[in-house]
Order: C-alpha cells, then structure tokens, then sequence
C-alpha cells in the first residue's frame, strides 16, 4: 500500500478486458510468425504519436524480430491519440493505406465506448493480414515478443 492510497491509479482496462486482449494477440500470432505488442500510457509526452509509437518501439526492442514483421499498437489515454507502427517487413507489403484504414477501423469501434473491443478487431485484422504475408511455419517460428499489453505512465 503507498502512502496516498485514495490517489490509486485506476487501471485503464478491467482484468476480463486484459485478458481478452492478450488471448487475442496469442490467437493472431498463432497462425503467422509476425508479432503485435500493445504499449498504453495516459498521457503522450508532446510529441506526434507515430513518433512516440516509433520511440516506443524501439524501446521494446520490436526490430529485432527475424522477418521485420512486428507491429506496435500506440495508445495514450488521455490524450485520446493512437498509432500503429509497424517495422519495415510488413509495412513495405501493405503500404501505408493499409495502416490508415486500421487506425480509422479502430477509431470507429472507440468511438461507441468499446475500447478493449476495438483493440481486439484490430488485432484480429493486423494478424489476419500477417497470417497472409508471413504465415506461420511449424518447423521455426518462436514467440519472440511477449503477448503481456504494456502499461507506460
């Protein structure tokens, strides 16, 4: 217990929606060897959150996955603001109106108030469009980031 327990943080997601969430990323990676990680944080550090999304992960060391082929999911709480950031590998296959369409599919489902719902349909979507372009392959594919969503300040 701190020493200002009335001052506890409130967790952005219920444990259910946590959970809902890393099944989801386990689920899309299932079938692909790319890999999705989730970084929220409350506020965005006055920066473009596609630049903040690109600090983020790099700082989660996301390059180094074999295929290039990760994709970060940015949000910033309080500051409503969220990016996809994708390494080289899977976004010279999609381009860029691919991400675009992701970020306004993801808006759409935030906007009705069902945030930890519209992360899963874009994990789903990111996965399935992995899945096509670097499909799972029994005899090498590792995990080679975590599933956990990561939680910034």
């Amino acid at each position: 217990m701190g020493i200002f327990p009335l001052f506890k943080k409130k967790d952005f997601f219920s444990a259910k929606e946590k959970e809902q969430i890393v099944q989801s990323i386990g689920l899309a990676e299932k079938e692909t060897s790319g890999e999705i990680r989730i970084f929220v944080e409350s506020k965005n550090p006055f920066m473009d959150p596609i630049d903040r999304a690109g600090e983020i992960f790099f700082k989660l060391k996301m390059q180094e996955t074999e295929h290039r082929n990760a994709v970060l999911l940015y949000i910033a709480t309080k500051h409503q603001e969220l990016a996809l950031f994708a390494d080289e590998g899977i976004y010279k296959e999609v381009g860029a109106d691919y991400w675009n369409n992701a970020v306004k599919n993801m808006i759409a489902h935030f906007s009705k108030d069902n945030i930890a719902h519209g992360i899963e349909q874009c994990v789903h979507e990111i996965g399935e469009t992995l899945k096509e372009k670097f499909p799972y392959s029994a005899t090498d594919d590792v995990n080679e980031l975590p599933d956990d969503i990561v939680f910034g300040r």
